[in-house]
């Protein structure tokens, strides 16, 4: 791992080793660039409070820590009356992990505001993909008439669900998605969700920004 800018303290990642960054050697929000998407890799890289981002016209990856980390604690989750509505009379079917890659696909066809084109890339599909498939990844998945409509996906860290995107093609459907994911999450004694970065739809479901020194600290807590 080489120092590659001074000032915000941007590493380039070496090739034949999986270290990261620690927190006391993070300055900006982008950490690291290069590596590649090794399970091993990503799994270090979330353990440390780190994600990729996206993949720059050099085909270097870039690992962000952002210095306000957005997170939501599951029971916090705040449900408007519209939604509870679309909960519990929209006839929405949630299952888990049924079609991950149909929901990463969907994620990254999906179109957004202030958005030109999206960071999930071929590379990054197939990524996660394979972390499903070693367990770390997950979906939630909510269908309308047999239909794929909604769902979201990310990794479990210890008790913290590392959010990482979601999709909607009806209304209500990934907030939903979302709602269920907070369901599962108290079942399951998972403590935090982490949302990476603030939003206004993230925001009016009850998400919160914390300091980057304060995600740290409830993420060592978290194995």
């Amino acid at each position: 791992m080489k120092l590659i800018d001074k000032k915000y303290a941007v590493y380039l990642l070496d090739d034949d080793n999986f270290d990261f960054p620690t927190l006391d050697m993070m300055k900006d929000d982008l950490v690291a660039i290069g590596g590649d998407f090794h399970p091993q890799r990503l799994l270090n890289a979330y353990e440390n409070g780190i994600f990729p981002w996206y993949i720059d016209d050099y085909n270097y990856i870039h690992w962000f820590s952002p210095q306000k980390r957005m997170v939501l604690r599951p029971d916090k989750m705040k449900i408007s009356k519209s939604l509870k509505k679309s909960i519990q009379n929209r006839g929405f079917v949630i299952k888990s992990n049924e079609n991950f890659e149909a929901v990463i696909r969907a994620c990254s066809d999906i179109k957004r505001k202030h958005e030109n084109s999206t960071w999930i890339s071929e590379e990054f599909i197939q990524a996660y993909t394979n972390l499903h498939k070693l367990d770390i990844a997950f979906s939630i998945e909510c269908y309308l008439d047999e239909e794929l409509v909604g769902g979201l996906y990310g990794l479990l860290i210890g008790n913290v669900f590392c959010g990482e995107s979601m999709f909607a093609k009806v209304t209500d459907a990934s907030k939903v998605a979302f709602y269920h994911l907070c369901q599962q999450a108290q079942e399951n004694g998972i403590e935090l969700i982490d949302c990476q970065v603030y939003n206004d739809h993230l925001a009016s479901l009850g998400a919160y920004e914390i300091s980057r020194v304060d995600y740290f600290k409830i993420l060592k807590k978290s194995f």
